[in-house]
């Protein structure tokens, strides 16, 4: 900022959108052509977090903002450092997440002649994000940036991507002098020809540069479903005789709402499936909430409420739900809430919402004690056989125990992060998220890497949180250099590596099809150690008798402020057999 308290440069401008809009973080890798956004964030007061990848920082934001309902920020440099944040912007734009990453470009006057890391960025980015903004002069950086945060949000929320070329970024007199030095002093008719466009160029990135104060964020309202669907799904549940509701993450997209969809949810008084985002809403073990059989259940039921869940793969694309059944479906897309299967009853908007409006009519709905006790009985009969299995000894550790034993041990402030493949499946059947927003996984995309971006993610919006990061060991190869990123920020992470030398999702049914383990073999790799050498602490855990030890240890390392890395090394479990998805 100058003495006045106005934007220096362009990338003060962006600070000062990001600030008026309460972002309290910016994730990044550095760059030179974002270097001004970076100190300019810095000098007003926003958190930098800089990782080891560019994909970490935007798996950060993405996580920011579903804990927040905030979009999440994550600036990244021009070229590779877009390219690779392409996998990270596909799982947010297909896990509705709304976040904002401000990407860097080649100066505007060299652009396609060569410069330093210069690509031509809009196909990459566009089929990945809601909107992008391609900004050509200092004075539109603000409006974009205004526009950007409000589509990120608006509808069925998303990723939004503004490039802000570099010759935008720094402060005019640089930025002229630059131009003026790169036209050279030559007096050949082409010399005088380019210094006359390279002026008349700087005169158009700075024009309409007027004083004015930083553009206020836009107001957005969730979109409102109808009130005749309202009633009409309303009149199905009263009428229904074993109800069911599945809710899902996009229920969840009013963050700051969470307390209150949980209350509606109770009242509605139907028993229900939480999945994604919407995992822990209820807490660990209300009355209302099923966690096994789903499939057998939505097969019973004669009435499915699905609240911000579309009928796809993981709905068997909508055959797990009889045809006979009265099927009513609350969304944000009217594209999802017809996925596969058309609903009875179609609620087409914010799916949280939904569920309040249903709730207040909840007086009609009687209450179905036989419907609910067959449920909860099936629930009770799956919970023994885990902890048969629990029991079950072996060489190494027992991964159904070792999830019995983080179940117990971990506190009541405590959100799961959640990346891998077989190790996190099983621990989605185990581990009870303590509360709403407890538990983060990539959704529906599958995508693995998210675990070290997301636990950043989770430090910054809960720093007061024991964060748990359960990671296979195939997954926890995209991240582990962010242990670096960890110990210098000091976020004091719990990371537990099921160490089972193999990527077990896939070996599981690729050696039983086809009889081969290639591409899926690991060895026991020292992950400890890893995490050891990047100044962080690292605990190897062989023994099924050592898991409490261990965890406790853990537990303690992270309470005085140092990230840390478990080793679990697993025994080979058939607790999931037959789980292959497509």
């Amino acid at each position: 900022m100058n003495a006045a308290g106005s934007p220096a440069h362009g990338g003060d401008r962006v600070a000062a959108i990001l600030q008026s809009h309460r972002v309290p973080v910016v994730f990044t890798l550095c760059g030179g052509h974002i270097s001004p956004i970076l100190v300019a964030a810095k000098a007003r007061g926003i958190r930098v977090i800089d990782c080891r990848d560019e994909a970490t920082a935007v798996f950060a934001a993405d996580a920011a903002a579903r804990l927040s309902g905030i979009p999440g920020v994550a600036a990244v440099t021009a070229g590779p450092g877009l390219t690779n944040t392409i996998t990270a912007l596909q799982n947010a734009q297909l896990a509705q997440s709304p976040l904002v990453l401000i990407g860097g470009a080649a100066p505007t006057a060299l652009q396609g002649r060569g410069a330093l890391q210069d690509i031509v960025q809009r196909p990459l980015a566009a089929p990945v994000v809601k909107r992008l903004w391609q900004v050509r002069r200092v004075a539109d950086l603000e409006s974009a940036l205004v526009a950007a945060f409000a589509a990120a949000r608006e509808g069925v929320p998303g990723p939004v991507f503004v490039e802000c070329p570099v010759d935008l970024l720094y402060d005019e007199a640089s930025i002229r002098q630059w131009y003026s030095e790169a036209s050279g002093r030559g007096t050949a008719v082409q010399d005088r020809i380019l210094r006359w466009y390279l002026q008349r160029h700087a005169n158009r990135l700075f024009s309409d540069l007027e004083p004015s104060e930083t553009p206020a964020p836009r107001e957005v309202l969730p979109p409102a479903p109808s009130d005749a669907s309202i009633a009409r799904a309303g009149a199905a549940l009263a009428k229904a005789e074993r109800p069911l509701a599945v809710i899902g993450s996009q229920a969840l997209a009013r963050a700051g709402d969470a307390a209150r969809l949980a209350e509606a949810v109770a009242r509605l008084g139907i028993p229900v499936y939480l999945s994604g985002m919407a995992r822990g809403l209820l807490g660990r073990n209300h009355p209302l909430q099923m966690r096994h059989a789903r499939r057998e259940a939505l097969r019973d039921a004669d009435c499915v409420l699905l609240a911000g869940v579309p009928c796809d793969f993981r709905l068997d694309y909508g055959r797990h739900i009889r045809r006979a059944s009265t099927l009513i479906s609350a969304n944000r897309s009217a594209r999802e809430a017809r996925l596969n299967r058309r609903p009875t009853v179609a609620m087409i908007g914010d799916a949280g919402t939904a569920i309040e409006r249903l709730a207040e009519r909840s007086g009609a709905h009687p209450v179905r004690a036989e419907w609910i006790d067959t449920l909860r009985a099936r629930d009770r009969e799956r919970e023994t056989d885990i902890d048969r299995r629990a029991a079950q000894p072996g060489e190494h550790v027992n991964p159904v125990a070792l999830f019995r034993a983080i179940d117990r041990i971990a506190g009541d402030n405590a959100v799961f992060v959640a990346d891998g493949g077989d190790f996190v499946a099983t621990a989605s059947y185990i581990l009870r998220p303590r509360g709403p927003l407890g538990w983060l996984d990539p959704g529906a995309f599958g995508t693995l890497g998210v675990g070290a971006g997301f636990a950043l993610g989770v430090s910054q919006v809960r720093p007061a949180a024991e964060s748990w990061l359960i990671w296979g060991d195939g997954a926890s190869g995209y991240g582990l250099a962010e242990f670096d990123t960890f110990v210098r920020h000091r976020i004091p992470v719990i990371a537990v590596v099921g160490n089972d030398a193999s990527w077990a999702q896939i070996a599981r049914e690729q050696v039983k099809l086809l009889g081969d383990d290639v591409g899926t073999v690991l060895a026991r790799t020292a992950y400890h150690e890893v995490a050891k050498g990047f100044g962080a602490e690292g605990i190897e855990l062989r023994q099924t008798a050592d898991i409490e030890p261990a965890l406790a240890r853990a537990r303690e390392l992270a309470a005085a402020g140092r990230p840390v890395l478990v080793n679990a090394w697993l025994d080979r479990t058939d607790f999931r057999d037959g789980s292959i998805s497509m």
